[in-house]
């Protein structure tokens, strides 16, 4: 067994197994290597590969070990078959390398060209797309923007969306529940579907409490363990709301001057990942625990 572990993605620190256009991803602060363009901080020319870096080259953006950079695209061809994922669809297996950067790409550019100075964005915020996968032949995740957190529904090869009017809603079924999703269409991207988890995005302080929150939303969505009792649109931004709610309560709780009788304390269950991920305890009681502890906190 060998004296190192590594994460899902990672090159299983053994450059030699990377290809030379690989693009990879520092997993602490999401600065992205691309060897098309080198890195100007360590003066590294564009046209170098990930394996081609000195040994002392380190994240130029939070100083990160290169071990701890995981591939985000371009592949590590000689990985044995049983490392590799497993995918029917070689189209979608490429649909999910090419999207995430795809959408990047395009609300960096809206962000920067139409979206500086909107009163409804939030300027601590950036692009960033999360947490991509495939789901039932169908590529999918999290985009967040300092406008909006949406989960991204992509067509595969046999599906027609080309028709499909911007703002059609569909209620679509996933393990959790049932969620509204609306049809959304842009030159760059092609036909999609979104559902709105927040918009406007100021419960967020930092980009890590907005990407933490992305992170913990596809297994949710996933995770039958979540479903309520009757289907219902809106489960995961919902327990995703409860969840915001409580925390700004316990906040105000905090700072509030220390009352004659004891406060009552906030219940185990409003951690982020149990509101947002479940079990157990329904939206509506979830709500209901939310509004308990931000009246207790007045």
């Amino acid at each position: 067994m060998s004296q190192h572990s590594f994460f899902d993605g990672s090159y299983l620190g053994d450059r030699a197994r990377l290809a030379p256009t690989a693009r990879l991803e520092c997993k602490v602060c999401w600065h992205v290597y691309d060897p098309a363009e080198g890195c100007e901080a360590w003066q590294i020319p564009p046209g170098t590969p990930f394996n081609a870096l000195p040994d002392h080259w380190r994240c130029p953006v939070c100083d990160g070990a290169r071990d701890a950079f995981m591939v985000l695209d371009g592949g590590t061809p000689d990985l044995p078959a049983v490392m590799r994922p497993s995918l029917v669809d070689p189209a979608l297996e490429r649909q999910l390398a090419e999207a995430p950067g795809l959408f990047e790409a395009v609300f960096r550019e809206i962000h920067a060209a139409k979206m500086k100075g909107v009163p409804f964005v939030n300027g601590t915020l950036g692009v960033k797309a999360v947490g991509f996968r495939i789901h039932a032949g169908r590529v999918m995740g999290v985009l967040v923007t300092p406008w909006f957190m949406n989960i991204v529904l992509l067509p595969n090869a046999a599906d027609d969306w080309s028709q499909l009017r911007t703002g059609e809603k569909e209620l679509i079924d996933f393990p959790s529940g049932t969620y509204e999703f609306l049809a959304a269409n842009r030159p760059e991207t092609g036909p999609y579907k979104a559902c709105s988890l927040f918009s406007p995005m100021f419960d967020f302080s930092s980009m890590l409490q907005a990407v933490e929150t992305a992170e913990a939303v596809m297994p949710g969505l996933l995770d039958a363990g979540n479903r309520e009792d009757g289907t219902r649109s809106g489960e995961i931004r919902r327990r995703a709301e409860a969840e915001e709610a409580a925390r700004v309560a316990a906040e105000t709780a905090a700072a509030a001057p220390e009352p004659e009788t004891p406060r009552r304390e906030a219940p185990a269950e409003l951690s982020r990942r149990s509101l947002i991920l479940g079990p157990r305890a329904g939206a509506e009681d979830l709500r209901a625990r939310a509004e308990d502890l931000r009246d207790g906190a007045a």
